[in-house]
């Protein structure tokens, strides 16, 4: 069933996620990186990856979430540094909130990868 209430950011969604490459996609958590006024002016939000693939040194953009389960995550998770938009109503269902220091942590990562 379809979110039907506007996300803030640092809410943790459940989306299908398209590859890069667009020859498919996949159910996966994904953090809200636009705002609440921006959803309620628009049809589509802003999201960034979030990943259980961990790898043992961390690529570019990619940050730890230091409250998973807080967030709602099944497993200890990574920011990965891929942005997308979906309309709102391709949102499954919100799993959880970031903590504040993971919301930072989004920041610094969205500061790192945009400049």
């Amino acid at each position: 069933m379809p979110i039907t209430t506007a996300c803030n950011f640092g809410d943790v969604v459940l989306v299908r996620f398209p590859f890069t490459d667009q020859a498919g996609y996949k159910q996966r958590p994904a953090a809200v990186i636009s705002n609440a006024a921006y959803q309620r002016n628009r049809a589509d939000v802003i999201l960034l990856a979030i990943t259980s693939q961990i790898r043992p040194t961390l690529g570019f953009g990619e940050a730890l979430t230091a409250d998973w389960r807080g967030a709602g995550l099944l497993k200890p998770s990574v920011f990965k540094p891929i942005l997308f938009t979906a309309e709102q109503s391709l949102l499954r269902k919100t799993l959880g909130t970031l903590s504040g220091a993971d919301q930072q942590t989004l920041r610094e990562v969205l500061q790192h990868i945009l400049g």
